[in-house]
């Protein structure tokens, strides 16, 4: 990829998967540092602090407490200094209607959570690389779903 250290997002209501994506991002040995919410809300009110960095990408689980991931995506989008931020919606759920009423919302991956721990990891280096790849200038995002 790059040199530069990715700061990557992720909010997620469930200890276990925030658990198992911190090992697994840790595990691609790429230069990251990933800060974890346990819903909207707190993901939210990081993002808009003026004293606290950017991320270079927000993971967004789609059922959470208090502001679930489609309001959330709506509130980004709506804040001018976080609209090119890209979103990875991450949702054990895979509902094709759903998937395409939050691209057309701004998300810019849908990556279902993978039923195992290497599916796992294969999945987020694929979603990573494509956005990676499409910050720096690179190809349109080809496919908006990330299959495992």
């Amino acid at each position: 990829m790059n040199n530069k250290r990715l700061r990557i997002y992720l909010a997620d209501d469930d200890d276990d998967d925030r658990v198992l994506f911190c090992d697994a991002i840790e595990e691609l040995g790429i230069e990251t540092s990933v800060n974890t919410f346990e819903n909207g809300v707190d993901l939210m009110a990081n993002l808009i602090d003026k004293d606290k960095g950017l991320p270079d990408m927000i993971f967004l689980d789609l059922n959470m407490p208090l502001m679930n991931g489609e309001e959330c995506l709506d509130d980004i989008r709506s804040e001018p200094a976080l609209t090119k931020i890209p979103i990875i919606i991450y949702s054990t759920s895979l509902d094709e209607k759903m998937a395409e009423v939050l691209q057309l919302k701004g998300a810019n991956l849908y990556l279902q959570k993978p039923k195992s721990y290497n599916q796992l990891k294969e999945s987020l280096s694929r979603s990573i690389d494509a956005i990676y790849n499409y910050i720096k200038g690179g190809p349109t995002l080809k496919d908006f779903i990330v299959k495992t």
